[in-house]
């Protein structure tokens, strides 16, 4: 990861596995994760949808499913604190509080019987310990600040009686009421439009600096990525295989799971005649239940030596701040 003092991190993660103990076998959703977040700083987590960005967050909210899920060796340090070894009391202390989630679908996410209002208030009165009538003012404060016209009459209505692009805005409301210090975003512009989806990502930038807290952003979007982020951790079958500045990254990929991903992105300067069909990455993602020996992307590698086959990769530095889980940087 980047050379920085361990006093500019606000999260870092060593080795972490969390894996789902099914009828079928063992599913190794996270398999030996390792990244520091710094403060202020916003990473992206990228990568196709089952590759693990979801419950690497998941898992440091302390959210995992159980009993079928289930971290199973690591740690994860936030502010100087081991959050694995906290109990439930100490945990809820922090989630929600220091620590915030964007989901990935606010429809669902939203309890459906309870007003805007009353669930972004919930979460203040419980952390910050206010009254209900001075919580529920900042509630309708936290609408206004994320540009929700009308927030008074908002902050009374139910989730369903607002668009999809007010909730996720509620959404993001809630998770900032408490001003938290790190704020984990999962796909937080999914089915939204362009239009919408530009005013969000602007939205949390400011709301970003406003608090000065750091973000984990997930997303499957490299034009997000290129956008908000600054450092970006490829995600690729429960593991990590680049990490990198969002410059390095874009101006010289190096994994071929992250040239693969770049291909696919349509090249904006060349006329619509001219543009050749999308370049897609062949074969399909191993199972989880029972991942091949050696490098996971082997079978879809069109560069894959024998020692991809038999040997897994590390994560090892290629460049200054570049790492990449290859044999062929060896």
């Amino acid at each position: 990861m980047k050379t920085t003092g361990m006093d500019d991190l606000i999260l870092k993660i060593d080795d972490l596995h969390t894996y789902f103990y099914t009828d079928d076998g063992v599913v190794k959703a996270v398999k030996g994760i390792d990244f520091s977040v710094r403060k202020g700083e916003t990473l992206c987590l990228v990568g196709e949808s089952g590759c693990g960005k979801s419950v690497t967050a998941l898992s440091v909210m302390r959210l995992i499913p159980q009993p079928q899920g289930r971290i199973v060796k690591g740690r994860i340090t936030f502010d100087d604190v081991d959050l694995l070894k906290l109990t439930a009391s100490e945990m809820r202390s922090i989630r929600g509080n220091r620590i915030a989630m964007i989901f990935q679908e606010p429809m669902t996410s939203l309890n459906p019987v309870f007003r805007i209002g009353q669930q972004i208030a919930e979460a203040i009165v419980i952390h910050q310990g206010l009254a209900q009538r001075r919580a529920m003012d900042l509630a309708v404060e936290m609408l206004r600040k994320v540009g929700i016209p009308e927030p008074e009459r908002r902050a009374k209505e139910y989730p369903h009686q607002i668009s999809g692009g007010m909730r996720q805005r509620a959404m993001i409301a809630m998770a900032l009421s408490c001003n938290p210090d790190l704020i984990f975003a999962d796909e937080p512009t999914t089915a939204l439009d362009v239009t919408i989806q530009a005013q969000i990502l602007e939205l949390m930038n400011q709301l970003k600096q406003d608090i000065g807290a750091s973000i984990v952003l997930i997303t499957h979007d490299l034009g997000v990525v290129a956008e908000v982020g600054q450092t970006v951790a490829v995600m690729y079958a429960g593991q990590i295989v680049e990490y990198a500045d969002v410059v390095d990254l874009f101006c010289e990929p190096k994994h071929p799971y992250t040239l693969g991903l770049m291909a696919s992105i349509p090249n904006m300067d060349v006329p619509v005649s001219e543009n050749k069909m999308l370049r897609t990455i062949p074969g399909v993602v191993p199972s989880l239940l029972d991942l091949p020996p050696g490098c996971a992307f082997a079978g879809r590698c069109g560069e894959a030596r024998q020692k991809c086959w038999q040997e897994e990769p590390r994560l090892s530095e290629v460049e200054p701040g570049h790492l990449v889980r290859c044999w062929l940087d060896d």
